[in-house]
Formats: C-alpha cells, structure tokens, sequence
C-alpha cells in the first residue's frame, strides 16, 4: 500500500517557491524566492550546507544583495521556517477551523506530516528552532495555526485548559514520531553549530485575543504530565492489543 502522505503519492508538489532554474533568466529577487532557494539547498544537500554565498550562487547574484531582503541568517533560518510550516495553507485537505475536533485534528496531522515527508532535511529545523515564545511549540509553531487550533477545540465544547493540554500534547506527539521517522531517511537531526539567536523575539498577539488570553496557561510546563498519561495510553493501548490477539486455552490433556 503507497503512503498517500509521501511527495511520490501527491506528485511531488510542494507550495515553496523555487529559484529560477539555469538559463531562464533572472527574475526579481524578494524574501519569498531566497526562501524558496534556501530551502531547495536543504532539500538536496542539508541544512550545514546553507550558507549566504551558496544561496547567492544558487540564486545568480551576490551573497551581499541577500542582505537587502533577509537581514541575516538567523533571519533566514526563521524565515525558512516560515514558509515551510505555511504550505498547511496550499494543502486542500487541511482547514484553518473545523466543526469537527476530531476529524480536525487527524487532517492536520497528516498536513505536518506530509511537510515532514516533502522536507526530511528542513524538518529538524521546524522541530528545534527557537521559537517567538516560550509556550509556542513546534511543530505547529504558526500564531494563526495556533489561533485556529484553540478556537476550533473551545468551539467544539472543550474548556480552556482542555484546549491547551491538547495543543501541547499534539505537537509533542508530531515532533517525537515526524523526526524518527525523517531521521530514519537520513535526515540530520543532529546540532547545527549557528551563532546564538540572541532573546527569544516577542510575539505580537495584537491580532490573537484568544492566543493573549490563553498564553499563560499554554506556558505551563506540563512535560511530567503529558509524559506519564501518554505513557499510559501506550500501556492501555498495547494491553488491548494483548487481550484481542489472546486465545482461550485449550483443555487440559492428561
């Protein structure tokens, strides 16, 4: 059975803008094409090839006029990020809000999977770059997505802190199953030697009453707790899977 959530299974299409191939002239630099360059390095050669005179090379100009449109590489590497997590937006099975949690929940998770799949080697970086607060996770890392995550849990009837729990335990379940399996296909999940970020950046929530109202609780570190119940739903799961796949005992012979 083809996974459907591989780029062989959707064609190989992929909502990042590419750089110009060789020969077809030289189309107008802007943040959204070293983007797309950026992240077609990645793709082909990994994240420790990405430097500013690789991409200047890739894009046909010099490294310096990069810095007209991306300030620096931590700049790019938050941008790569970026873009990468916003082709939820281009995917048509995957919806902003739902009626439905459920439903919801698994087309979203196959989304980010299907970015994983498209990205092994951008992946790690979705997973682990710092993020512009402390209680916004990766993988699902997008205010917007954020915003449309709670409201779509408060709106389907659970309470505030129901909503949080879920959204943290959400994506710790995406990172821990999405960078196994992109490291199963030899992507590098191992530290990147980068300068330091420097502080986390500030979140502008001006336009996300409901992510301002819920911050505090989503900064909760609830790791021991999300940890032992996600334990426990192993445990559970895999001792149903014990009691259906036993079979009464014979009788005894003798």
């Amino acid at each position: 059975m083809q996974d459907p959530d591989t780029p062989h299974a959707r064609g190989a299409a992929a909502a990042v803008i590419p750089a110009a191939a060789p020969g077809e002239g030289s189309p107008r630099l802007d943040r959204r094409r070293i983007l797309g360059s950026a992240v077609e390095i990645i793709d082909r050669d990994g994240l420790r090839a990405l430097t500013m005179r690789r991409l200047g090379a890739h894009l046909g100009v010099e490294a310096m006029a990069i810095y007209h449109h991306v300030p620096g590489r931590e700049a790019l590497l938050d941008g790569i990020v970026e873009v990468v997590v916003d082709e939820l937006y281009g995917d048509p099975e995957v919806h902003l809000v739902s009626s439905d949690w459920a439903r919801y929940l698994h087309e979203l998770a196959h989304g980010v999977r299907r970015i994983a799949l498209a990205h092994p080697q951008v992946f790690p970086l979705v997973a682990t770059r710092p993020s512009a607060a402390t209680w916004v996770r990766p993988p699902l890392r997008s205010l917007r997505w954020i915003d449309g995550f709670l409201l779509t849990l408060r709106q389907c009837g659970f309470s505030d802190r129901a909503a949080t729990d879920a959204y943290q335990a959400f994506n710790s379940f995406l990172v821990g199953h999405l960078l196994l399996e992109v490291s199963q296909q030899g992507a590098d999940i191992g530290p990147v030697d980068d300068p330091d970020p420097g502080k986390p950046r500030r979140s502008d929530l001006a336009d996300y009453p409901l992510l301002a109202e819920l911050a505090p609780q989503l900064a909760q570190d609830r790791s021991a707790e999300e940890f032992e119940e996600t334990l426990q739903a192993l445990i559970e799961r895999l001792a149903a899977d014990r009691a259906a796949g036993s079979t009464p005992a014979g009788p005894a012979i003798g």
